[in-house]
């Protein structure tokens, strides 16, 4: 399941201890084994291998185009640097990625943990990460002002912003600055952006067109924030994402569908997969726009009303949320010979991860075969034979992720109700079983399931009974009509 961040400000600090419960609970790694943390000072120290495979071509050096990295402020683990220009009537997009097989051999102790973990995992107050941070935030990192290693993507674009030309290569990259969301939508709000960020709002919103045609949607999801106020009481805060984080996100999309594309042609590889939603979680996310007041038109599809619709009011944000959770059932595919290769349904094409290998194991896998295809060569066989694990390791480390979130998000729903038991509130009937239904709360956003039986779609009120900060639930009590 896709799920929102989840943020904690520093009025909400205190909130640690039950973090660190969570942490246990699931067995989130909080160090590194010592033989994974010597690999790592050693690689960090002797810096990247060029190549890291003695067949593959030598590095380009592209330490003249200006990069930047956009991502959330303090961020240090940085995949991802972007550039554009103006190409024609079209552009150029030059996307680099961080390069972390040249620091990780294969079946190496940095190897062997990343398989262990599968992906960085997120907490509120703080990280599991798939590296040491010496590797992940230093050595690996695109961080500015320093050479780094990367795999430069340059797409050549026309004027709707279709690729024409795509390109993969090893280089060498040189970021000019790590900028904000926060920034850089400034910046291009008051109209004193570079020339490449200006594309980025302009290509942006052309891909998101294309996204449209192919029946694909992106969701505006808000960051969900947990604050405190001065008498102690604890909320969570459903902030609307900016909408350069978006455009952001669709040149990652591009990345990954050019990436399946070139995995597809050379018959090799592996993609992400993603059902439609089903009709019986169509049906409640109906019901929960009902009663949220959200318009849904009987000929509309679950991507016309969603797509666009931004978290500008409480009730549209709930909604937003509830709906990332119709999208159920991701995983992975094996590229093989000619046969089909899945699309994924929220991007409306084939699809392959590839844009964030400091924080997920598959994509560094992922790119040295893409890479090798580009350059028409067979790709390497430790990157190949590693395919038929990494299909299984990923889901795993997907629904570990998803537990951890879900639990914080428990956790954080106890402490905001925590001085509310005794208290009924308003909500609505948007599922039934034969022994509950399932309601959600007008004023928080919280789904509950509850004992008894009522009507899908009927407005009941219901009272917090208990609730167990240790086993992070809530227990309601419908109350009489």
């Amino acid at each position: 399941m896709t799920t929102a961040p989840l943020r904690l400000a520093a009025s909400a600090a205190d909130l640690a201890d039950d973090f660190a419960r969570v942490r246990a609970d699931l067995h989130v790694p909080v160090s590194f084994p010592p033989d994974v943390d010597a690999e790592a000072a050693e690689v960090a120290a002797r810096g990247a291998v060029v190549p890291p495979d003695a067949s593959a071509a030598p590095r380009v050096d592209a330490r003249e185009i200006e990069f930047v990295t956009i991502d959330p402020a303090g961020s240090r683990d940085l995949d991802q640097a972007f550039h554009a220009e103006r190409l024609g009537t079209g552009s150029r997009v030059r996307y680099a990625i961080a390069d972390v097989a040249a620091f990780v051999t294969p079946g190496g102790a940095l190897d062997r943990e990343a398989f262990s973990r599968g992906e960085t995992l997120y907490l509120p107050d703080g990280r599991a990460p798939l590296h040491p941070d010496v590797v992940g935030e230093g050595a690996a990192s695109l961080l500015p002002d320093v050479d780094r290693p990367a795999v430069l993507w340059t797409f050549d674009l026309d004027r709707d912003a279709r690729p024409v030309r795509t390109h993969c290569e090893r280089a060498m990259v040189r970021s000019r600055a790590a900028l904000s969301y926060a920034t850089v939508q400034q910046a291009i709000d008051a109209d004193r952006a570079s020339t490449a960020l200006l594309l980025l709002r302009e290509i942006g919103e052309l891909l998101l067109a294309r996204e449209q045609e192919r029946g694909g949607v992106s969701i505006a999801a808000p960051t969900q924030e947990i604050t405190r106020d001065a008498h102690g009481s604890y909320a969570l805060e459903l902030d609307a994402p900016l909408p350069v984080e978006t455009w952001n996100a669709q040149i990652s999309l591009l990345t990954g569908r050019e990436a399946a594309r070139v995995m597809a042609a050379g018959g090799v590889g592996m993609v992400r997969t993603l059902p439609a939603p089903d009709g019986v979680a169509l049906d409640r996310l109906r019901r929960i726009a009902q009663a949220l007041d959200i318009e849904w038109p009987t000929s509309a599809t679950y991507a016309d009303v969603v797509r666009g619709l931004r978290p500008t009011t409480h009730a549209r944000a709930t909604f937003l949320l509830q709906a990332l959770h119709v999208l159920r059932g991701a995983g992975y595919a094996l590229v093989t010979g000619d046969a089909a290769v899945p699309v994924h349904g929220a991007v409306g094409s084939p699809y392959a991860h590839v844009t964030a290998p400091l924080r997920r194991l598959g994509d560094r896998f992922a790119n040295e075969i893409v890479l090798a295809l580009s350059a028409g060569a067979t790709p390497p066989s430790w990157a190949v034979d590693a395919l038929p694990k990494l299909v299984e390791v990923m889901p795993a480390s997907d629904r570990r992720a998803a537990a951890v979130q879900r639990a914080c998000i428990d956790a954080v729903e106890v402490a905001v109700l925590a001085d509310r038991v005794g208290t009924s509130f308003p909500a609505t009937v948007v599922d039934r079983n034969r022994r509950a239904v399932v309601v959600l709360l007008d004023e928080v956003p919280v789904v509950a399931s509850v004992p008894g039986s009522r009507n899908l779609g009927e407005g009941v009120r219901v009272r917090l009974e208990a609730l167990d900060p240790v086993a992070r639930t809530l227990s309601f009590a419908l109350l009489p009509r």
